[in-house]
């Protein structure tokens, strides 16, 4: 039984740091490029309605982005830029994160995947809190997966010996939202009444868009009450 821990992560646009200057010989971050450069984007579209892109210059996103989308609310500028995530997560969360309907979606198939194969084995993720009862879910996974192995080994195609795997199953999952899509997940798959192992994924990923998209996720509080987050300006 291969146990793996789940992850979500940014994979498009690549999100690196530009370096311009030391202090007793440590780097200094000048500025997060992918992020900056998708929200100059979105201010390059968004002059667009008043022709004013003759304004635009390399640091004028911030005053823009500040005013246009946070304080007038104009979100629908941000629907022209997104951003791909890839997550690795049990088949319960991704029956829950694909019901987010405006999203590209590509997921691990247990149809087409034959998990007898080396290189393709099975992996599963235990799920939080689990410890009390830990011996009958290592059970249950064991005796999942062995099902499963006998029935390739009796030439049972994969489609239908799939029928015995877990929500446990690990899938990987890739996700392309466009910027405001992604705050309006936020603030649903954050909040407390969230699913513990969507938390798990969605928490540090909301941090990874923080700390690389500036503005547009700053004012998002994890574990918040979902009820208050749909209130918030969107």
């Amino acid at each position: 039984m291969n146990i793996v821990n789940p992850y979500a992560k940014i994979i498009y646009p690549k999100m690196y740091r530009l370096f311009s200057e030391t202090k007793g010989g440590i780097l200094l971050p000048d500025n997060l490029k992918g992020g900056i450069e998708l929200l100059q984007r979105v201010e390059e579209y968004g002059r667009v309605s008043h022709r004013s892109e003759d304004r635009q210059t390399s640091d004028s996103w911030k005053p823009f982005i500040s005013a246009v989308v946070l304080q007038h609310g104009d979100w629908s500028i941000t629907e022209h830029v997104s951003v791909t995530v890839e997550a690795l997560v049990d088949r319960g969360i991704t029956h829950e994160w694909v019901r987010h309907r405006l999203g590209a979606y590509t997921q691990e198939s247990t149809r087409f995947v034959n998990y007898s194969k080396p290189g393709h084995e099975a992996q599963f993720i235990k799920p939080l809190g689990v410890n009390a009862t830990e011996t009958f879910w290592q059970g249950a996974i064991e005796h999942a997966e062995a099902s499963y192995q006998a029935m390739i080994h009796e030439h049972i195609p994969p489609q239908l010996a799939r029928s015995v795997f877990p929500n446990a199953l690990a899938s990987k999952l890739i996700v392309t939202y466009n910027l405001r899509n992604w705050r309006h997940f936020f603030l649903m798959r954050t909040s407390k009444e969230s699913h513990p192992q969507m938390r798990q994924v969605t928490i540090p990923l909301l941090k990874e868009f923080q700390e690389t998209i500036p503005l547009l996720y700053d004012d998002i509080i994890p574990e918040s009450r979902q009820i208050e987050n749909m209130r918030m300006p969107r």
